[in-house]
């Protein structure tokens, strides 16, 4: 990998080379949190699960070199993709970029601290768990200000 150009993330994302790539991410490990699609509606829910391979102290992939050994349905994403996936969080600045958007004060490129990540809010750091532990992932639903899908049940009375 070659040497970063300065001020590199203000490029578009195809101009990138593979480490300046690499160095856009925030490390807030967003992207790696499993998400719940509605069937009917098409609708994606995020959740508090993580994937397996999230170090839950760090935020980084343990294994990102062999990740989609692990995981096959790992997104590997590109810039095409960073411009067209809703799920990738609004603060993502692949996302930001890939809609023409300056990063946030707080990206380490910016402060010349991966910390203020963490501090502007922004990582999944003490507030995920790991897909191991999680159980059934409809449990870790975040709903954000509506309410949840009403649920039919069975009248436990009815004969």
């Amino acid at each position: 990998m070659g040497a970063v150009r300065d001020r590199f993330w203000e490029l578009p994302l195809d101009r990138l080379d593979r480490a300046e790539w690499e160095a856009l991410c925030d490390g807030c490990g967003q992207c790696c949190l499993h998400k719940v699609e509605d069937a009917d509606s098409g609708r994606i829910w995020p959740t508090n699960v993580a994937c397996k391979l999230l170090d839950l102290t760090t935020a980084r992939c343990s294994d990102y070199r062999n990740r989609r050994r692990y995981v096959p349905d790992c997104v590997r994403l590109t810039p095409d993709l960073a411009a067209s996936l809703e799920w990738l969080p609004a603060s993502c600045a692949y996302r930001l970029r890939a809609d023409g958007d300056p990063l946030p004060g707080w990206h380490p490129l910016l402060s010349g601290n991966p910390a203020t990540v963490q501090q502007a809010g922004a990582s999944v750091i003490g507030r995920v768990i790991s897909e191991t532990v999680a159980g059934p992932l409809e449990q870790h639903i975040d709903w954000g200000d509506e309410e949840p899908l009403e649920v039919e049940r069975a009248d436990d009375d009815a004969d």
